[in-house]
């Protein structure tokens, strides 16, 4: 069985081409993904990732609201007991944030430009089935 993953955009960032491309190249891969849309709250985010019983998600933020937004996906998850979700995030994202955001409990993060074999290598090596 394929793992699923769950490709969401928080908040108010309207820019979802590059969320669109991550999950196209995951698919391809052979991941099963599922897409969330726009403008999704932290708390809709582990909603359907609960719901959805996926092995992970995706965060993408073009915003600059990644520090808070992002934390909130885990917190939200934990809050209904699925913290063995993996949560990675990704878009333009300042080097300086990362630690916060790994310290927050993003498995990693990436940035733009980053090949998109790598991004679907890493969820390979790095994202078990929780099945």
């Amino acid at each position: 069985m394929p793992r699923r993953i769950l490709i969401a955009k928080p908040g108010l960032d309207g820019h979802d081409r590059g969320a669109k491309v991550i999950a196209r190249a995951l698919r391809d891969a052979g991941f099963e993904v599922i897409y969330s849309g726009l403008h999704q709250t932290p708390a809709q985010i582990a909603e359907t990732a609960v719901q959805e019983d996926v092995d992970a998600v995706g965060l993408s933020s073009l915003s600059g609201a990644h520090r808070t937004l992002f934390p909130q996906v885990v917190e939200e998850l934990a809050a209904r007991d699925a913290s063995d979700i993996v949560v990675f995030g990704g878009g333009v994202i300042p080097e300086a944030d990362f630690q916060g955001l790994i310290d927050a409990g993003l498995a990693t993060i990436f940035t733009p430009g980053t090949a998109l074999d790598q991004i679907t290598t890493w969820v390979e090596s790095n994202v078990p089935s929780r099945v």
